[in-house]
């Protein structure tokens, strides 16, 4: 039998794939990525670009932690923006238009020259395992994967991160197509492979707009949107960052876009009851978008390069499955599109995936010990969420062949721990997508302080070379230097002779390091402290925003300091939840005093800890309780055995 041995086998090219096979060969482990083409690693399938809304700051943590996807959005960004600027710190989020083709191309050079990094092609249809799961709740154990022409790839850790390939099935109007995006065909076996293993599958659903000729577009009967004028790169180990920027452009539906939408809705496949699959609730369909909202008179689009000399504009915000002459002729009512040509029509896909309750905090199954799924497969959507969930899972395949600690972000420290325990607490019925709403504690998880407080995170994960270490070192190091010296530096000089100290002041004021300096006396000294430290800090650094983003954390931390007092108070009050441990096969149907509803959630999702017990929807603080006083029982009755 054709058979080759690896460390950790990545089943996918996408995102979650890049991340994981990246982390785990950096991280000193001989990796193989297996992919239906090796050309298509870091496709951008859907719309060509990074960040957004809460997406943004994945990024960035990722880029934080070593991860990619931060240096090849601003190695091939053509539109960079900062969106929310009017709104407080805590929501505002970048957001970057890609040059699709040379982004992918980053990926494809990133991974082919990635040191004890193979690419495989060729399509998994069955899973190996050196033990098989029973019904008694004992866990098998991986083992490798099957190639369709027969190969066998042992492995000691698997992830699967096959995105929307896994029975792909794509719609426009009556026609369906086999694959899993255009161009590329389907995952048929592993599906099957998966059933047969007791994981419950079930169908998802997204979606992709029509691409428009570029020359058949009238632009100056478009709206301009221009990217910033002083652009702000994703990843802090950018340097000399300067991008040639392009222009998008803003166009409205209109009523006679949406009449010829519900004239058609008996033709389309979402309305037919063709599509099984659940969609996403906040990035739906145009058709679905007019029927939901019929009192909404139009909608906004947002007409997108593919790339810097790309023929092709990707129209965002009109997501569809309509058959192909009823494209053409919704997108020819919207102004400067009446002649407009269409170079691809959009399509709907559905998929099978995994609900998220079969994998821990690790995004380890809970059936197969060594298996770990990453991206859409577990019911996620976008880019960001999935590359997120690769790195994780890439670092915990890795440490847990050396028998190492976890790596779990909690909720407080970053958006991607928010992610994974919303995935494990939650019930995903339609693909998850990262809002700066679903961070309770969004105050702290800003934007601007995400190399302070990764920074000890970093260091343990071991992803970044010792000179960025450093860099995050200095950086930290310097933020609690200079908002110490805030707080206790008493200001002089002021013009109603008020002696306040300068955290008050900016406080009071709710300004910045600037408008501060502007109000004082020339011969004022704290100025000159804080220029020298931060020059300190950033010290070899070619990025000049990685010293303005110091500047704004620095400010930031301290007007907001009594609110993130307050979370911080909270969070060591319910500190002891985290740290009291659910063994994994708990009875939680015998406990009669929880709710049944309580029972049946705890018995399928399984948390680690009462923590994330606690976050588990129909869980109440009485049921929660209850399970305290019998997770205490449980706990001392083991030691009593142990001793």
């Amino acid at each position: 039998m054709n058979e080759q041995n690896y460390d950790i086998v990545v089943v996918g090219g996408g995102h979650a794939g890049i991340e994981a096979g990246l982390a785990a060969a950096r991280l000193g482990r001989r990796t193989a990525v297996i992919t239906l083409a090796a050309d298509e690693i870091g496709r951008l399938p859907c719309n060509p670009a990074i960040g957004g809304l809460g997406k943004g700051h994945l990024v960035r943590e990722i880029d934080v932690l070593g991860g990619e996807m931060g240096r090849a959005i601003d190695a091939t960004g053509i539109q960079f923006r900062i969106l929310n600027r009017k709104k407080g710190p805590a929501v505002q989020s970048p957001r970057a238009q890609a040059d699709k083709h040379a982004y992918q191309q980053y990926m494809v050079t990133a991974v082919k020259a990635q040191p004890g990094l193979d690419v495989i092609a060729g399509e998994v249809v069955d899973l190996c395992c050196d033990k098989l799961p029973n019904g008694d709740g004992t866990t098998g154990t991986i083992g490798g994967v099957v190639l369709r022409d027969g190969r066998v790839i042992r492995a000691d850790r698997v992830i699967l991160s096959v995105g929307t390939f896994m029975r792909g099935l794509m719609h426009i109007g009556e026609r369906r197509t086999r694959g899993g995006r255009e161009g590329a065909g389907s995952a048929e076996g592993l599906s099957g492979a998966l059933k047969r293993l007791g994981f419950p599958l079930r169908r998802l659903k997204t979606g992709t707009p029509p691409r428009l000729l570029r020359t058949s577009i009238d632009f100056s009967r478009l709206q301009q949107q221009a990217g910033d004028v002083d652009p702000r790169p994703f990843s802090f180990r950018t340097e000399n960052f300067a991008p040639q920027q392009e222009l998008c452009h803003l166009v409205y539906t209109n009523a006679r876009t949406h009449e010829l939408i519900r004239a058609s809705l008996d033709r389309s496949p979402l309305f037919a009851g063709a599509i099984e699959g659940r969609g996403p609730r906040y990035c739906p369909s145009i058709e679905d978008k007019v029927v939901r909202f019929a009192t909404k008179e139009r909608h906004l689009i947002f007409l997108e390069p593919e790339g810097r000399d790309s023929d092709e504009i990707y129209i965002n915000g009109m997501s569809t499955s309509l058959p192909d002459d009823v494209q053409v002729a919704m997108v020819r009512t919207l102004p400067g599109l009446e002649q407009a040509e269409l170079v691809r029509y959009g399509y709907a896909v559905e998929y099978d995936s995994v609900p998220s309750y079969e994998i821990g905090p690790t995004l380890e199954t809970k059936r197969i010990g060594g298996l770990y799924l990453a991206g859409q497969i577990i019911g996620t959507s976008g880019y960001e969420e999935a590359a997120a969930q690769g790195l994780v899972a890439g670092i915990n395949a890795v440490r847990s062949l050396g028998r190492d600690e976890p790596f779990v972000l909690p909720r407080s420290l970053a958006y991607i721990g928010v992610l994974i325990d919303d995935l494990v607490t939650k019930e995903i019925a339609e693909p998850y997508r990262m809002f700066t709403s679903r961070a309770e504690y969004r105050l702290q998880l800003r934007c601007d302080n995400v190399e302070s407080r990764l920074a000890d995170v970093a260091r343990t994960v071991g992803l970044l070379g010792a000179a960025d270490q450093q860099r995050l070192d200095r950086r930290q190091a310097a933020v609690k230097q200079l908002i110490a010296k805030l707080e206790s530096t008493r200001l002089r000089g002021l013009p109603n002779a008020e002696s306040i100290t300068a955290g008050d002041y900016l406080r009071r004021t709710g300004g910045d390091l600037e408008s501060l300096a502007a109000a004082l006396p020339a011969s004022e000294t704290i100025m000159d402290y804080i220029d020298n430290i931060i020059s300190l800090a950033t010290k070899e650094s070619h990025n000049r925003h990685f010293e303005n983003g110091l500047r704004e954390e620095i400010a930031n931390e301290v007007k907001y300091s009594g609110y993130i007092r307050k979370q911080e108070r909270i969070l060591r009050n319910q500190a002891h939840l985290e740290h009291l441990s659910c063994p994994p096969n708990f009875d939680y149907l015998g406990i009669a005093a929880i709710s049944h509803e309580a029972r049946e959630k705890l018995d399928r999702m399984r948390p680690a800890t009462l923590g994330q017990a606690s976050r588990i929807d129909g869980v109440r603080a009485g049921d929660l309780a209850i399970l305290t006083v019998h997770l205490r029982r449980w706990q001392a009755g083991q030691e009593a055995a142990g001793g």
